[in-house]
């Protein structure tokens, strides 16, 4: 075991780094209003580019969609540029943020990226989803980059112009793995999505389990129901001592899962899951420590949002930057979309200190030189060549770091302090001795 330690002892934040080894038709455009935020008034997207004084970068999301839903995400992304332009701006700068309704659809994805391109954005900024292969071309032939996007798409992973935060699915599930080998789990069922990016759960998770003989099982299941208990029984099988069972829907869906759960009644199954899939607001929604999470072990990003590094952003969200609208500060796309934000902000500074103008083309060029960024959130951050992830498909997935977390007392709570690094895990390679 290696580890890395911070100033601080708190075991409730991550300034303590413990390394341990064995550690995814435009024709709704007019529909897509954008919001533009700044210090002064402004018509509309095609007034972001007007002042040159202003940095304009953009965030979206889905919304009004169903379970893809990420509203806090864009809510936060204009609360942080107005508490910034409050604060005197970026390096004396006012930040312009511009929003968009991506409707989870991929005529949305196209039309949000278009945005980004006619205001002259310098960055795309913790962005939710899943249509990568549309959205991520538009960008690039703008030399646009995508910081922190929340890693649901292919493209983030494999992109040039795309500098992701965290591990996506890819290091959740794979983590998840690792969590339940711990765990002492003899057989593990992965419920999942009917869906090619279900599919490519499954790769990850059989890597995490094969060194220590697991039995895998895949349990398919649709993306909306409302009663899962079929897949349930399926997961369960016969209920027996060190039977595991992991998902990975989304928030919604999962909490149905889990009332399918209870209302099946396995007593020797145990349940995991990874962030996204559980939050604190799914164990609040399903009972706390009196429902079937209770000690459920889930695998995430950042550190749970009960931690004191989530302070800053608690703060952005209480204040009235944040103009009374809710934001979940638990929600994993908030915590993505405020990481992106700070390594911005780092890289904004960096370059207006050493007196070179914040454009798209300074950022990317900062950014592929292996210029280091800790945020305090993850592992120092760096997507120079030499740190790229040694596989075909996703070379951009840089921090392939996760925490194992803990549902105790109806809370997420760590289960250990520090990051687990899955990296061998992702591509495929040997466990570490």
């Amino acid at each position: 075991m290696s580890s890395r330690r911070g100033p601080s002892q708190d075991h409730s934040t991550i300034t303590e780094r413990q390394r341990r080894r064995p550690i995814a038709a435009v024709a709704a455009a007019a529909a897509l209003l954008p919001t533009l935020f700044s210090a002064s008034a402004c018509g509309g997207p095609a007034d972001a580019a007007t002042n040159s004084g202003d940095l304009t970068v953009m965030t979206w999301a889905p919304s009004g969609t169903g379970s893809a839903d990420r509203p806090g995400m864009t809510a936060l992304a204009e609360a942080i540029g107005k508490d910034i332009n409050t604060k005197g701006g970026l390096n004396g700068r006012t930040i312009r943020v511009l929003t968009c309704n991506e409707h989870n659809t991929a005529a949305g994805a196209t039309a949000c990226a278009q945005q980004a391109v006619d205001a002259k954005a310098v960055a795309v900024i913790g962005s939710y989803s899943q249509y990568g292969d549309r959205f991520m071309p538009i960008l690039e032939r703008a030399d646009i980059p995508l910081i922190g996007g929340y890693g649901i798409s292919q493209p983030e992973f494999s992109s040039p112009l795309s500098y992701p935060v965290a591990g996506g699915m890819p290091a959740l599930i794979g983590g998840s793995g690792r969590q339940l080998v711990e765990a002492g789990c003899k057989s593990v069922s992965l419920v999942r999505p009917d869906t090619p990016a279900g599919d490519n759960l499954l790769g990850y998770l059989a890597n995490a389990l094969k060194p220590a003989g697991i039995k895998l099982l895949d349990v398919k299941a649709p993306e909306q129901s409302s009663d899962y208990s079929a897949v349930v029984r399926k997961a369960v099988g016969r209920d027996e001592a060190g039977n595991c069972m992991t998902s990975a829907l989304a928030a919604e869906p999962t909490g149905n899962l889990l009332d399918s759960y209870r209302r099946v009644g396995p007593k020797n199954t145990r349940i995991a899951s990874v962030i996204g899939s559980v939050q604190q607001s799914v164990v609040d929604s399903t009972g706390g420590d009196g429902g079937p999470l209770a000690g459920a072990y889930v695998t995430g990003w950042f550190p749970p949002e009960s931690a004191k590094i989530w302070d800053s952003l608690r703060a952005v969200v209480h204040s009235d930057a944040a103009g009374g609208r809710a934001i979940d500060v638990a929600d994993p796309g908030v915590q993505t979309t405020w990481v992106g934000y700070e390594v911005f902000r780092q890289i904004s500074d960096r370059l207006s200190a050493a007196g070179r103008p914040v454009t798209a083309k300074t950022i990317t060029s900062l950014l592929d030189g292996g210029e280091q960024v800790d945020v305090g959130l993850t592992p120092p951050l760096n997507w120079g060549t030499t740190n790229m992830l040694p596989s075909t498909e996703s070379p951009r997935l840089v921090n392939t770091w996760v925490t194992y977390q803990v549902v105790k007392g109806g809370r997420l709570a760590l289960q250990q302090p520090g990051f687990v690094d899955v990296r061998w895990v992702l591509t495929g390679a040997r466990p570490p001795a």
